[in-house]
């Protein structure tokens, strides 16, 4: 069952998700925190980013870029936990979610984009 294993994927996610926004040059990153910051994409529960609405191809690029980059770093270290892909791909959505700053985007548990407030995220029960 996913939930026995979240404690232990969430000691092994924490340092990941903070360096998951910087897994490509300087000049994208910018690109990719000007796009967070401004809501136009946000994080979503599986520990992907999406575009919020309908966003330009330069918007998908940034989001195809970055979520290539996640799943790389996710099969990593899911092997390393003994964790599916999944598993440690939801664990870090959980995170990074729980990590977002007032005014950034992030998928609720029903699966609409909300914008964070200084109030904690409404998060998906099954988050450790």
């Amino acid at each position: 069952m996913m939930t026995s294993i979240f404690p232990r994927l969430a000691a092994g996610c924490a340092g990941i998700a903070l360096a998951l926004a910087g897994l490509s040059s300087p000049a994208f990153a910018q690109d990719y925190g000007s796009a967070k910051n401004a809501g136009l994409i946000g994080e979503k529960m599986d520990g992907y980013v999406g575009v919020v609405g309908v966003g330009d191809a330069e918007l998908r690029r940034i989001v195809n870029d970055t979520n290539i980059k996640r799943k790389a770093v996710y099969a990593g270290q899911a092997q390393a936990e003994h964790a599916t892909v999944e598993e440690y791909a939801f664990t870090s959505g959980c995170l990074l979610i729980s990590k977002t700053l007032p005014g950034m985007k992030y998928q609720a548990p029903g699966g609409s984009w909300k914008t964070r407030t200084s109030a904690p995220p409404e998060r998906d029960p099954r988050c450790p």
